[in-house]
């Protein structure tokens, strides 16, 4: 080569100084439940502490959902249009290096405790391998501290050895939920819920951890539905103290902006969501919103209370100092705004995530306790961690490390002035938006390019949408075809495109064999 790599070799000894590495996630965890000011702020005293001796960003967002896509994004640093793992059930190519595999080359044995919603490539395998028929494996370089599906074995197993029925164990986590009612508490104390259960494995491993430093991922399924709490938390949220839905005055304002988004209102149902309730997600009344919403802040308090157990313990042991903790989630949660729920559509509630981080380190004190509002997303985790651990980033890395950021540093002139997601709505087992939308499932996808004051929104197979987030914030008038604002089209369209032309596949195109030399280019 006609020079060192510094990004494609993950080769070398290790950084002479490695932290510890903490990497929580909380599944559909809103990026307004943290935060002064905002509709769920005061929710997470610990997290905002946290975030008082770290660095917040108040723009971070993720780059795909459900779960799985959105997790091999955070996993891979790559976005949705590059790994193509969109569905749950979709694969991950194995090609594709993850956190975990990268950050072994540095000596961490990344431990699991919850669970990362991977679906592993099938090529080579048994026909009859169990792994071939679940989107819920480990993702590849970690081993399990405690694995929780949603099947949920290890807590079930706890549940039982407490006293609790636990009558049908193929129903996993959902047949515990469905033994109350919506609206009532959880059938178990505060002390046997699954996000005790999970705090408390992880800090009895954490007792033990030794001298080596350690890495681990704690992923907790809280406050993903069913929307069910033990007490206090079940009660410790006031509904009347809850913001009431973003949304038009009714279903046919954002039925109007798309055929998809009426489609999603005329499909998405209750169940799954609310414990033991049907009906349509578009038919709840603010008085149930604002029920539904108190229990998921419930359910984010409680995590809080445990996260913090484990920074209490950290500092008791003596690894606070160095130890590096990362706060995110994998999506967000529409809980009612736009008269939907779940992570659906192309609406900021679904994307908008939190991300917290705090660096133990000396060079991060200018950073402490500093809110950034630039454009951050899930694929600047990876490089973020690598780069602490003294690994390079690999050379097809979409992201790009916020550790700069975190120090104090200015953001670089060329950093991103805008955020990009997907969503692939399309199932080729059930056929549902198919069918409905007359489209086949490979164009049943959706690219969404976010500004500060515009947001556009381009479909493989339905015409596109935008929002002129400056006049509309709520993102209830399409203005796509508003000959008015056909220059703000543009821009959307061409953004989008420069976007895909600049976050093309770079595993080998930056090489190239030439006149007896393998050249490198430089980045």
């Amino acid at each position: 080569m006609t020079r060192a790599s510094t990004r494609a070799s993950s080769e070398g000894a290790p950084a002479p100084s490695r932290p510890n590495i903490l990497l929580i996630t909380a599944d559909q965890w809103r990026g307004d439940l943290m935060g002064a000011g905002r509709p769920f702020g005061g929710l997470t005293p610990h997290l905002d502490a946290l975030a008082a001796a770290g660095t917040s960003f108040a723009s971070h967002y993720c780059q795909v959902y459900p779960c799985g896509p959105s997790r091999a994004s955070l996993y891979t640093g790559l976005y949705a249009h590059k790994h193509r793992s969109v569905a749950n059930g979709m694969p991950l190519d194995a090609r594709h290096p993850t956190l975990f595999t990268e950050l072994r080359r540095a000596g961490y044995l990344p431990t699991l405790f919850g669970y990362t919603d991977t679906t592993l490539d099938p090529r080579g395998g048994a026909p009859l391998d169990p792994d071939r028929g679940t989107y819920e494996n480990l993702c590849p370089g970690m081993v399990a501290g405690v694995m929780l599906t949603e099947r949920a074995t290890p807590w079930l197993a706890h549940l039982k050895a407490n006293g609790y029925r636990v009558e049908d164990p193929d129903a996993g986590r959902e047949a515990i939920f469905a033994q109350r009612r919506f609206g009532e508490p959880a059938v178990f104390a505060a002390e046997h819920s699954e996000t005790s259960f999970l705090t408390d494995r992880f800090l009895d491993w954490l007792g033990v951890v030794g001298r080596e430093p350690f890495c681990a991922h704690l992923s907790y399924i809280a406050p993903h539905p069913p929307f069910g709490a033990a007490d206090p938390w079940h009660r410790l949220v006031d509904p009347a103290d809850m913001p009431a839905p973003v949304r038009g005055a009714d279903p046919s304002v954002e039925a109007g902006q798309s055929r998809l988004i009426a489609a999603l209102i005329g499909q998405i149902g209750l169940t799954g969501h609310l414990i033991d309730l049907t009906g349509r997600a578009a038919e709840m009344d603010d008085e149930l919103i604002r029920r539904m919403r108190a229990i998921y802040a419930g359910l984010a308090h409680e995590v809080d209370h445990h996260l913090g157990r484990i920074f209490r313990t950290l500092k008791e042991n003596g690894l606070w100092d160095n130890t590096l903790i990362v706060f995110t989630a994998d999506h967000g949660e529409q809980l009612g705004d736009h008269w939907l729920l779940g992570k659906t559509g192309y609406y900021d509630q679904s994307a908008h995530i939190p991300l917290v981080i705090r660096d133990p380190r000396p060079a991060a004190d200018k950073g402490r306790g500093k809110l950034l509002d630039s454009f951050t997303e899930s694929v600047d985790v990876l490089p973020t961690l690598l780069e602490a651990a003294g690994v390079p980033t690999p050379r097809n890395c979409d992201g790009r490390s916020l550790l700069a950021l975190c120090a104090g540093e200015e953001v670089p002139a060329d950093w991103r002035d805008s955020t990009q997601w997907s969503f692939h709505f399309g199932d080729i087992v059930g056929r549902r938006m198919e069918e409905v939308l007359g489209l086949p499932t490979r164009l049943c996808h959706l690219q969404v390019i976010r500004t500060k004051t515009l947001k556009y929104i381009a479909f493989a197979g339905l015409p596109p949408v935008m929002f002129d987030l400056a006049a509309d914030p709520d993102e209830l008038e399409d203005r796509a075809s508003d000959p008015a604002l056909l220059a703000l089209r543009l821009e959307g369209a061409e953004r989008l495109l420069g976007f895909r032309q600049r976050h093309e596949e770079q595993t080998l195109t930056g090489y190239l064999a030439k006149d007896g030399t393998f050249h490198e280019e430089e980045v």
